[in-house]
């Protein structure tokens, strides 16, 4: 099940991505006295309570012409009412209302998305009384909030999860797998999925997702149900949306959330390049089943050795996605296609896999017996127990006498060796170490 989206809207340098920063409790974003600066990622997760929500930090687009600033404002505007749940319009206390604020007022009345009104840098009890002027941009109770000193952010943050959609079930049910299609543009993704369609001739029927206007479209092949989550219809408003990457993030992350299982799409003629490891990036960190998907192997001249070649790049570029499968295909001969939805239906299983404790135990007290946790100053990591407690992705919880004591290099090799045993080939496995309680050392 997707989170709720939340995205902050308003002008440069009103402090937008001091706020995202606040929410997410990390320093994503870059930060700086100076409008548009923001250029790194925007996309994290927040939580406050018990209400997990995604949220887009809508700085640092950049278009070219006259008027930059109130077109840049304009689409980030355009960005967050086609993506969010919620939309937290940011405005600047010390300023007061602007015109790019009442620009901005205007495209968001039009959206019928819930808004909520920040003014942000309200630093002390003497600036509280400058919010008032922002009543009239017509939004009601304005929020004071300062991000540069962490004031008001649990009171904004609990306006903002009162208007999220109430959570639903799983519309398609645990035995449909859902996957979707990712990668930058031109690499495929529509051809593939037509191609997919199209050979099986079965879809069931075409339905606008209830999250936020993705495309679903339900097909069955030999008994399993499948849906497509569609990333690639995407409503295109001019160049601007064609050539900001940004929005073709924000779109595959709503894809992401959706999906059991995510194919990153590559071009197997111009390659690997950085933006395919941040896309894949994405669905690694969001947990999720993943198949790494080679495009146009028809056109790639090649020999006995070019696939093995190929597999070996992607395997160091892509070195945190050791786990996922590789399948070169060709969406316009449709050369291996028919290899893709059963290596999907597996690493969907395996992304669901729940392993029994006692044969979990069994596999790392061998693990353990025949290479023992290193000593750290004297003091050895003890491990005491391990039990499964989530699937999609699968996590394991191993109880020890000191968390701290476990290296990384060798939960990497528990991570190994509980792969080897049970498979998990295609979806990322969470191993997190937790004091057991009635330990008396």
């Amino acid at each position: 099940m997707a989170r709720p989206v939340l995205a902050i809207v308003g002008r440069p340098n009103v402090g937008k991505s001091t706020i995202f920063n606040r929410i997410v409790g990390d320093r994503m974003a870059i930060v700086e006295d100076r409008p548009g600066v923001t250029r790194d990622r925007l996309y994290g997760v927040g939580e406050w309570l018990n209400t997990s929500f995604s949220v887009i930090d809508t700085g640092g687009i950049e278009i070219d012409g006259e008027d930059v600033i109130l077109k840049s404002v304009r689409v980030q505007a355009e960005l967050a009412i086609e993506e969010a749940d919620v939309i937290v319009f940011m405005v600047d206390a010390k300023a007061g209302v602007t015109p790019s604020d009442e620009e901005v007022a205007q495209l968001l009345f039009r959206s019928k998305k819930p808004i909520v009104l920040a003014v942000n840098k309200v630093d002390n009890l003497a600036r509280q009384d400058d919010i008032y002027e922002f009543y009239s941009l017509g939004f009601g109770d304005p929020v004071g909030i300062s991000g540069s000193h962490g004031i008001g952010i649990g009171d904004l943050l609990e306006v903002v999860c009162n208007l999220f959609p109430d959570k639903t079930d799983d519309e398609y049910g645990d035995e449909v797998v859902k996957f979707a299609l990712i990668g930058r543009p031109n690499v495929g993704k529509s051809s593939m999925t037509n191609a997919i369609l199209g050979e099986e001739r079965v879809i069931v029927s075409d339905v606008a997702g209830t999250t936020r206007d993705a495309i679903d479209t339900p097909f069955e092949r030999d008994g399993q149900k499948f849906v497509i989550i569609d990333t690639a219809g995407m409503r295109k408003r001019g160049k601007v949306y064609e050539n900001t990457e940004k929005y073709s993030v924000m779109r595959a992350m709503k894809a992401i959330e959706r999906a059991d299982v995510v194919l990153v799409v590559i071009d197997g003629q111009e390659g690997i390049i950085e933006q395919d490891k941040h896309i894949a990036g994405y669905a690694h960190e969001a947990g999720k089943a993943i198949v790494i998907v080679v495009n146009k192997w028809d056109i790639v001249e090649k020999d006995d050795k070019t696939m093995q070649h190929f597999t070996t790049t992607i395997r160091d570029h892509f070195l945190f996605l050791s786990y996922a499968p590789i399948v070169f295909v060709s969406a316009k001969t449709t050369q291996r296609l028919h290899k893709l939805l059963p290596v999907i239906v597996q690493v969907a299983e395996n992304h669901a896999l729940r392993v029994q404790t006692n044969l979990l135990n069994d596999v790392v007290s061998d693990a353990v017996a025949y290479n023992p946790p290193p000593t750290d100053k004297g003091k050895r990591l003890r491990i005491n127990y391990v039990t499964q407690v989530a699937v999609k992705p699968p996590v394991f919880v191993l109880f020890v006498n000191e968390p701290e004591l476990m290296h990384f290099s060798y939960e990497r090799y528990l991570d190994n060796k509980i792969r080897a045993a049970f498979g998990f080939e295609g979806t990322p496995i969470r191993i997190l170490s937790r004091r057991k309680t009635s330990d008396k050392e």
